[in-house]
């Protein structure tokens, strides 16, 4: 599985809105200097997610962006989903739309293993856990495997 550049970005945009929620609206080149990311493409992700409703924005002199709901209520996945779709995909289709015959049969639960597996953790993992730096114990007991840090 791959998170992409905008994915990973949005995420970061909205932790800096989760991080500063109660220092009043944002703006994006804030969140764009803050987190490292190109100003431009920043702006595409942010209107991405006030269109998935998890962020609001505010014209003039004290507009700028924060979050549309509290950051507990919201998932990474969701982030994920308003600037990227759906969290796994086979060649641009969602697993339960594949089919394959022969060998290749069991391919497909094999997708949707992974497919709920990546759900499991990026559904039960909100913005407010990341910003407070409490993930859940289900997840940090997957980051203490030393293998995990490495690649094969």
């Amino acid at each position: 599985m791959r998170i992409s550049a905008r994915a990973d970005y949005a995420v970061r945009a909205a932790l800096q809105l989760a991080a500063y929620r109660d220092s009043g609206p944002l703006k994006a080149e804030a969140i764009a200097d803050a987190q490292s990311i190109p100003h431009k493409f920043l702006e595409g992700i942010l209107n991405d997610m006030r269109r998935g409703g998890l962020v609001a924005s505010r014209r003039g002199g004290g507009g700028g962006y924060r979050l549309a709901l509290p950051a507990e209520s919201i998932s990474i996945a969701d982030v994920i989903r308003a600037v990227d779709g759906p969290l796994v995909s086979v060649r641009g289709v969602r697993p339960p739309e594949l089919s394959y015959t022969g060998p290749a049969e069991s391919l497909l639960p094999l997708w949707i293993a992974l497919r709920a597996n990546v759900r499991e953790i990026l559904e039960g993992v909100t913005l407010a856990d990341v910003a407070s730096a409490e993930l859940p114990t289900r997840v940090s007991a997957l980051t203490e495997d030393a293998a995990a840090w490495t690649n094969p």
